[in-house]
């Protein structure tokens, strides 16, 4: 038999293999020569991605990122000329596009790293504080995930950058004071997380249930992660310890080194920290949560899964909704990276999808429909 290809069904052919093929192109921004050296090396030992380029400061980045069009950026905090996050801020506004930052695990690189999300960036990878070079290398697979994740995700336009007028729709305090006391809200996220986190939070008002979250951050970030909030929000938000009573009117963040658990002693919720494995990579892990939120709240907790990659937390939400709980995912077009609820909709382990925007005003109405349940009988 002789085949017959045509022009056009070659050049389709070919198309769809340079599709196959093509590879998450990068410019690594970096002072350090070292890093710059060692970022390449580990972006070009994944066989799915390219290093087109690396620049030591935001002046040259700029010119390779007119001239290369990468998919991804590797950006530093601190570099000389131009300040990492001022040109983040910059390049967001005039050119938006997936960024990683790449920040040091201390106090100041975690606040910086945490304004470097607010302003559009993706994700960030902590550099190592000692032994940079085996250091580097040992977070080669942490690097490639971030970078992989980066270019599925969205870019956050520059009016998303800017703060919501909260003020302006602020919630109704609960007619029925008992269910700040009996509700639980359990949140969980991952990339994006801290930014959708931040705006759900602003706009609980301050008689809300306890809220207890799970977000994949190192332990270094969450502590500044829970004061930044602390100072935007009208509820009191600081980082979980360990058996501590859960209050109305506060949210509690998971510290980046434990898993943070729901537990009951007599008529009180409590928090439980534990050290034990991750569970699907990760520890703090929402699955983990989010199980024990079906064990000792049931249908007093409201869950809600937040954007993220991966499907951490989706099997636990299902526990929950098993359990009696009812659950909220983010919808795609307001999510960064669609992974983590779009997990938990396919496990059937919601009850509904709203945009970020709308998020808080569905929890609280869903918990003023309990209170009205409640004043009824």
């Amino acid at each position: 038999m002789k085949w017959n290809c045509s022009r056009e069904g070659g050049a389709l052919v070919h198309r769809v293999n340079d599709r196959l093929m093509k590879k998450i192109t990068v410019v690594v921004v970096d002072d350090s020569a070292l890093i710059r050296r060692l970022l390449t090396e580990i972006i070009n030992g994944e066989p799915d991605m390219q290093a087109l380029g690396a620049a030591p400061d935001p002046l040259v980045a700029r010119e390779m990122i007119r001239s290369l069009n990468p998919d991804v950026l590797t950006l530093d905090v601190e570099m000389p000329k131009m300040d990492g996050l001022d040109f983040l801020e910059r390049l967001m506004r005039l050119r938006p596009m997936p960024v990683v930052m790449v920040s040091s695990l201390t106090e100041r690189g975690s606040d910086i790293t945490l304004r470097a999300l607010e302003l559009g960036a993706i994700d960030y990878v902590a550099k190592p504080k000692i032994d940079i070079a085996h250091g580097m290398h040992d977070y080669a697979a942490e690097i490639a995930e971030k970078i992989r994740t980066a270019a599925a995700a969205r870019p956050r336009p520059p009016a998303a950058v800017a703060p919501a007028p909260h003020a302006e729709r602020a919630l109704p305090a609960l007619a029925n004071r008992s269910v700040s006391t009996e509700k639980l809200i359990i949140v969980g996220a991952s990339t994006g997380g801290t930014e959708a986190i931040k705006e759900f939070l602003m706009d609980m008002p301050p008689d809300c249930p306890g809220i207890l979250i799970t977000q994949h951050m190192p332990e270094t970030f969450t502590k500044s992660f829970a004061a930044r909030l602390d100072s935007l929000c009208r509820i009191a938000v600081k980082e979980a310890e360990h058996a501590e009573r859960v209050l109305p009117g506060h949210a509690y963040i998971a510290p980046g080194h434990s898993h943070l658990l729901l537990k009951r002693s007599g008529a009180n919720y409590m928090t439980q920290l534990s050290e034990a494995a991750p569970v699907n990579r990760h520890r703090p892990s929402v699955d983990v949560l989010f199980r024990s939120a079906a064990e000792y709240a049931g249908r007093n907790a409201v869950g809600v899964i937040f954007t993220g990659m991966g499907k951490d937390g989706a099997m636990g939400m299902l526990a929950m909704k098993q359990a009696g709980a009812y659950n909220f995912a983010q919808d795609e077009a307001s999510c960064v990276v669609f992974g983590m609820p779009k997990e938990a909709i396919a496990a059937g382990a919601t009850d509904e999808v709203l945009p970020l925007r709308d998020m808080a005003q569905g929890v609280m109405r869903r918990l003023h429909s309990l209170g009205a349940r409640a004043i009824r009988v």
